[in-house]
């Protein structure tokens, strides 16, 4: 344990760089106390814009860069918010992390980021692991249990991106009006049977797609076949083209766009024609745009849900009441080169 005096002897010694400047000297230069100066860096909706503004232009002067060990000491406060996604590799979520970074930097925290590659258990060593080092945590697309997220989010402030849990604030990416559309549009186009290639089956967003699909597939009395690729890969979309063949559906809308990816390069093996003789829809929007043909996909808002999550957690760190707030964002259909009248 570090005395009160020993730690502020500590704090002025870390908090000095390369060229010599403490945390007093910027203080003096923007004209303020030096508790205004760590407000600045850690609580700066203390402060007015124009002050912030005015030791933020000092500090860069000076060159100085607050030490957040120092910080950690003085305060319990680390600095630190925890990231967790299911696959690091899935084209989805790095747009989602860069996103979220930036929000935390923009109030001085940095992001630990953990990849459970579709585990829980390993999501849920990952969480316990980050609990005594970050201030907050955000779990995207969670495959843990509603008990085990309700028992973490017990221990620390914790919000969710695409998990629907009453009573904890989260995100959510409603794929469902794009799906809706989807199928209202395959349906324009003549098909009357389509196959669903599903996600993962403790994935919300598998869960909401597939129900969206059999609502819309229902009210339009088109015939519907759930394909499961267990995970979204494109290998996992290759090796379920047989099944979707053998089913006779003239279309397809697969769980993201790294299946039907995959799905797509199973069609072509077979020498199935997109779109003239099979129509295919991805979802969340990340290859559309490089595949060819162009994928139809429905659209993908992960930045914005990055970003906004962020956001909420540091708004929960700086009120503690807040409790259950639920944002939705909404997605539509992006209409490319794989879908046409069925044949």
């Amino acid at each position: 344990m570090v005395s009160g005096s020993r730690a502020s002897e500590f704090q002025d010694t870390m908090i000095k760089r390369a060229k010599g400047v403490t945390i007093s000297q910027v203080a003096d230069a923007a004209g303020v106390a030096r508790s205004s100066v760590s407000r600045a860096f850690t609580r700066p909706d203390m402060l007015l814009p124009e002050t912030v503004e005015r030791i933020l232009k000092a500090a860069e002067a000076l060159g100085y860069v607050p030490n957040h060990t120092a910080r950690a000491l003085s305060t319990g406060r680390h600095g630190n918010i925890g990231l967790i996604v299911p696959d690091i590799a899935n084209p989805f979520f790095p747009p989602l992390i860069q996103a979220a970074q930036l929000e935390a930097d923009r109030s001085d925290f940095c992001i630990f980021l953990g990849n459970t590659e579709e585990n829980p258990k390993q999501e849920d060593k990952l969480v316990g692991r980050f609990a005594g080092q970050v201030e907050g945590l955000v779990l995207t697309s969670s495959r843990l249990s509603d008990e085990r997220i309700r028992a973490h989010a017990s221990q620390l402030p914790l919000v969710l991106i695409n998990r629907d849990l009453e009573g904890i604030p989260r995100v959510l990416i409603d794929s469902g009006s794009g799906v809706r559309q989807a199928v209202e549009h395959l349906a324009q186009l003549g098909h009357r049977k389509i196959v669903y290639v599903s996600g993962p089956s403790n994935s919300w967003s598998n869960k909401q797609r597939r129900a969206a699909i059999r609502t819309a597939a229902s009210s339009f009395r088109m015939e519907l076949e759930v394909v499961p690729a267990v995970l979204p890969s494109y290998s996992s979309g290759r090796n379920v083209v047989d099944a979707i063949l053998s089913a006779g559906a003239t279309a397809a809308i697969a769980f993201d766009d790294v299946t039907a990816q995959g799905v797509l390069a199973g069609l072509s093996e077979r020498k199935v024609a997109v779109p003239a003789t099979f129509s295919l829809i991805g979802c969340d929007d990340v290859l559309g745009a490089v595949t060819y043909p162009g994928l139809t996909s429905i659209s993908n808002r992960s930045n914005e849900a990055g970003r906004l999550a962020i956001s909420l957690l540091l708004e929960m760190l700086s009120n503690r009441s807040i409790r259950d707030v639920r944002y939705v964002l909404e997605t539509h259909l992006v209409v490319r080169g794989t879908t046409a009248a069925a044949g």
